[in-house]
């Protein structure tokens, strides 16, 4: 990122392309190093590294955008240069108010949300790395959808939550699980669901689409629902969190109760492919010991 800021310094305005080309010059970067590309060959090393350079350091209010593609240089980027550091990195960036917001610094734990925070400044190894940067990319992925599932509307909801039912192996058929799915009302209940194909035994759906935290109140109502049912399983669903009382009220009944956070809900949707496609495939791939020990 630092020399990002090094070329940025003379408060013009550089596209880009300029920044690449002045970089590789600066650093004497051989054809070969430029053309070095990811393991996915869709970019190179190094055009990738600018881009998340400039992304950074944008987001930490140390450069501003004036157009699409062209930047210049903050009075906050000319104080960094000014420190005289010996590198930038993202430790450097999260003194800035901005940058950690762009992180998402929200935990599930705290505030029932998803850190999209990029993996520790620490020495890992390739793998470690690479685990690290696709958990990245999962609990964006996890926010992404809640923000998408609050923002639609109750009945695409009521889909998705009979779509990933379906795909788990409850329900039988879309259309079966459609037809009882959020059509009962009776309470606390929202629908009855096949919990296998033959329907030798019902589970029952509570579904909320909602921001505010689920307490132990509306488990109450649901449980009491059950009784009214003479049931011995439910499954309540939404797009917030519980509260702690919520969780401790469902440990202490006889009724089996199982409490889907919006958290879990997205995670149940990557895992069964609902609502999202593969964008790309890695093989990670080891030497076979085996293999060289029978020649």
């Amino acid at each position: 990122m630092f020399p990002v800021l090094k070329v940025l310094k003379d408060h013009q305005e550089h596209s880009v392309s300029e920044l690449r080309q002045r970089i590789a010059d600066a650093l004497g970067l051989s054809d070969d190093e430029l053309a070095e590309r990811q393991v996915s060959d869709s970019q190179t090393v190094f055009a990738n590294r600018i881009g998340w350079a400039v992304q950074y350091l944008k987001s930490a209010g140390a450069i501003r955008a004036v157009r699409r593609g062209v930047y210049e240089i903050t009075d906050r980027g000319a104080s960094l240069i000014k420190a005289h550091p010996a590198e930038i990195t993202v430790k450097t960036l999260r003194q800035f108010p901005e940058f950690i917001e762009f992180q998402g610094r929200n935990s599930v734990a705290e505030h029932g949300t998803v850190s999209a925070i990029p993996p520790p400044e620490t020495k890992a190894t390739p793998e470690e790395a690479l685990e690290n940067s696709f958990q990245v990319l999962r609990d964006a992925l996890v926010r992404e959808l809640l923000e998408t599932i609050t923002n639609g509307t109750p009945a695409g909801f009521e889909q998705i939550v009979v779509d990933l039912l379906v795909a788990m192996g409850y329900g039988g058929s879309v259309e079966d699980a459609g037809k009882v799915v959020g059509k009962s009302g009776d309470g606390g209940i929202d629908g009855v669901i096949k919990q296998d194909k033959l329907g030798l035994d019902v589970v029952y759906v509570q579904a909320k689409r909602w921001q505010n935290v689920v307490g132990s109140p509306e488990i109450m109502k649901f449980s009491g629902s059950l009784t009214k049912q003479h049931a011995s399983k439910g499954v309540f669903i939404t797009t917030s969190y519980f509260s702690k009382d919520a969780l401790e009220y469902v440990e202490a009944i006889p009724q089996k109760i199982v409490l889907i956070d919006g958290v879990k809900l997205a995670s149940f949707m990557i895992e069964h492919n609902v609502g999202v496609a593969p964008a790309k495939s890695y093989v990670l791939k080891r030497l076979d010991q085996d293999y060289f020990e029978s020649l």
